[in-house]
């Protein structure tokens, strides 16, 4: 291939600025030419057809070039018409500027012009607002004396005209503030001020809606239509004038003004009056509210449920101020507790069932909080404590009052021993607990453990007047003092029948559904009383015989029965008032022989033994007593078989005397007179000194508690035994078989010692030690 022709078939390029993807593009055609190039001619018999390919390619090249100069000619014509827009848009612009420049000129112009006419602009504004004021000029000359008139309906009390003529001096004031361009005129400032009169005047008037119902309903309709009118109308652009609320409000306020008012609170004692007449006007209100005053209102006031819930909030912050105030005493605590719990939302008053629904009451607060009742049920015991402790010591000061008195106690129709004092006791303690049912399960529960505390208090001053009572009559300055003390059995007696312990009934003092376990610690006072009582009455008793029994025993004692005689005679004296003591049993101690029968099922009453027969017994065993602490003093010796035979005789003849005694004062069995005494007959009937330890081992059997020094007393007053009899004997007590424990008898021989004792050391223990 020549030269020419190589360049015949290269394209033409356009000048221009060289570019790297031009080159690029060139190269890479140049070498996918000189490839298929190659690929043709490669064998010798292409070689052939190398003229054909040589004016196709020409052809290709030719019209290669005509595409691309038809492509660059379009683009330049292109180019050319937008050459020429943006000549003719840019003659625009500068025509746009010259004239925008021409207009800024003008208006520079226009300006000053402008504020050469600024006074005359005032002016026409002037004679414009001179023109309105013309026109309105007599109808202002009239506002003086329209908001005179108006004042006057306004104290007249005729709303409606009042607001009437409001509205057209409103409606004036209008007319004249929008041309004037918001100046107020000064003839219109008395307008707000007449405003605020005639709605202060409504107030007034809803305030007293409930007096109104009943005596003027016009004048309450015509006082909610205008709050009503007035609610959602806005002045000169104001806010709205809410006088719906404000009506409202003084609706509110005249309740809580008419009933709970700061100064009618009431004084101190004078609170159940006050509750009293609460009870009668609040239902009074509703009902008012709900048949005068609601259908004066529209539904939307809502007027039943408003009355109520404002007379409630008014009573619940009169309440809470009466708390918050001096403590209250007890009388006006339990009214407002009753009242405010049971009373305030019964039928009587919110839970009436003629009050319709839309009170909705349930929906109230509760009156007093627990904070409150849990307040007031605390200062109401401790008010309550006070008051029964001092009525307890009245009646216990009136009582020991009667013990001085030089005459014996009252009796009964019966003949027994009677005082008012456990009545009056049990009266006091039993109204303030059953009274206090009526409020709540734990005041009632509360005003029960206060009752059973001060009474305990009051069975141990009791007690210890019954001590004083004691070393009175040591002095000398109790004529009477064991039937008083026997009176006092009957006190005691009384309280436990209160208490149902003498019986299967349950005690006034017991709350329902407990069990007589909490009455415990009264039952254990009431027996301390009982056994003070007894031991009082023994060493009475024992001081009277002492003396008798300083002869005995004696030569004189083994000859005659003229000193048992005397002992019989004054103890059957000083038993003689015995059965003054009324029937009631009292408890003794379980496993006594003789003593408390039937106790082996357990029951609570299983051990109860009549007063008359503990008394009795009691007695019988100081006399017992008395007997062997007068033969333990050592005072005789027999001197031969003849005065012990003596002694046999007269200890068996002393215990028939005995037993005598007590059975015909009333005692139902002699369980000490007969069992000791004939036990020490037979000691000193033996004639065989060798068998006296048989004798002090059968002793023992009957009398655990008798020791070697009474067997040696008894053995030195039989005057016959030697050191090797007596040695005997008392190794006898030692090595004897130990006693049944089926014998249950009470201790007798331990306490009357050998050597002199003091008075109280031979007092007796067990049911009244």
């Amino acid at each position: 291939m020549d030269s020419a022709a190589e360049d015949k078939i290269q394209p033409i390029l356009l000048p221009g600025p060289e570019w790297p993807e031009q080159e690029r593009a060139e190269q890479l055609a140049r070498g996918a030419a000189l490839k298929w190039a190659s690929g043709i001619f490669y064998r010798p018999e292409q070689l052939a057809r190398l003229g054909q390919y040589r004016s196709r390619e020409v052809q290709r090249n030719y019209f290669l070039e005509a595409r691309i100069k038809s492509v660059v000619q379009s683009y330049l014509e292109g180019v050319q018409t937008g050459v020429w827009q943006l000549t003719r848009a840019l003659e625009a612009v500068q025509g746009t500027r010259e004239a925008l420049s021409q207009a800024r000129h003008l208006l520079q112009g226009l300006s000053q012009t402008s504020q050469t006419l600024a006074p005359l602009r005032e002016h026409v504004v002037q004679h414009r607002q001179l023109q309105v004021l013309t026109q309105l000029l007599p109808r202002l000359q009239a506002v003086p004396a329209a908001v005179a008139h108006t004042q006057t309906l306004i104290d007249a009390q005729r709303f409606l005209e009042a607001y009437a003529s409001l509205r057209e001096l409103e409606q004036l004031q209008e007319e004249a503030w929008v041309p004037l361009g918001g100046l107020e005129l000064p003839i219109f400032q008395g307008l707000g001020l007449l405003a605020e009169a005639l709605c202060q005047a409504v107030e007034a008037a809803v305030g007293a809606a409930g007096r109104l119902a009943r005596e003027d309903p016009a004048l309450l309709v015509a006082a909610v239509r205008v709050a009503e009118a007035e609610t959602e109308r806005t002045i000169l652009g104001q806010a709205p004038r809410d006088w719906r609320q404000r009506c409202l409000r003084a609706l509110q306020e005249g309740l809580q003004r008419a009933h709970f008012a700061s100064p009618a609170l009431p004084e101190p004692g004078a609170l159940a009056g006050w509750l009293e007449a609460l009870q009668v006007a609040l239902p009074a209100e509703l009902a008012t509210a709900e048949a005068l005053v609601a259908p004066c209102c529209p539904p939307n006031y809502n007027v039943v449920q408003l009355w109520a819930h404002t007379l409630h909030s008014g009573l619940r912050r009169s309440v809470q101020q009466l708390l918050s105030g001096p403590e209250l005493g007890a009388a006006d605590t339990f009214a407002l507790l009753h009242w405010a719990l049971h009373v305030y939302m019964g039928k009587e008053m919110m839970g009436n069932l003629e009050l319709g629904p839309e009170a909705d009451v349930s929906q109230l607060q509760p009156l007093l909080t627990s904070e409150n009742i849990e307040q007031l049920e605390t200062a109401f015991v401790a008010h309550v404590q006070v008051s029964v402790a001092q009525w307890l010591q009245k009646a216990l000061d009136g009582e020991v009052a009667e013990w001085s008195r030089q005459q014996e106690p009252n009796t009964d129709p019966s003949g027994f021993y009677h005082s008012p004092m456990p009545a009056i006791v049990m009266q006091i303690l039993a109204e303030n607990i059953q009274v206090t049912s009526l409020i709540s399960d734990s005041l009632h529960r509360r005003v029960h453990d206060m009752a059973l505390s001060e009474l305990g208090v009051f069975l141990r001053s009791f007690s210890d007047a019954l001590i004083r009572f004691s070393q009175d009559h040591l002095r000398g300055e109790a004529p009477h003092y064991v039937p008083y003390l026997l009176a006092a059995f009957n006190h005691q007696s009384a309280l436990s029948r209160t208490f149902g312990w003498a019986s299967s009934s349950l005690s006034v003092l017991l709350p329902d559904g407990e069990t007589s376990g909490v009455l415990a610690p009264i039952q254990a006072a009431l027996d301390d009383v009982q056994k003070r009582i007894c031991r009082l009455v023994l060493e009475a008793l024992q001081g009277e015989l002492q003396p008798l029994f300083a002869s005995l025993p004696s030569r004189r004692w083994l000859l005659s029965s003229e000193l048992l005689d005397g002992v019989c005679e004054q103890t059957s004296h000083f038993c003689q008032d015995f059965w003054r003591v009324r029937k009631p049993a009292v408890q003794v101690e379980q496993g006594e022989k003789g003593w408390g029968r039937g106790a082996a099922d357990g029951n609570l009453y299983s051990n109860w033994l009549p007063v008359l027969q503990l008394l009795l017994a009691e007695a019988e065993r100081t006399v017992v007593l008395q007997y062997l602490r007068a033969l333990m003093q050592g005072r005789l010796v027999c001197r031969g078989a003849d005065e012990r035979t003596q002694a046999a005789e007269r200890l068996g003849h002393d215990a028939a005397q005995l037993k005598e005694l007590f059975l015909g004062l009333g005692l139902e069995e002699s369980t000490h007179c007969a069992p000791v005494l004939l036990a020490l007959r037979e000691l000193f009937s033996l004639h065989d000194p060798t068998l006296l330890g048989l004798e002090v081992a059968g002793l023992r059997q009957k009398f655990p508690d008798v020791s070697e020094d009474h067997v040696s007393a008894l053995l030195d007053l039989r005057g016959d035994v030697s050191r090797e009899h007596r040695q005997a004997a008392l190794s006898s007590l030692q090595a004897g078989p130990p006693p049944s424990p089926s014998s249950g008898r009470r201790a007798l021989f331990s306490l009357v010692p050998t050597p002199t004792p003091s008075l109280s050391s031979c007092l007796p223990s067990g049911p009244c030690s």
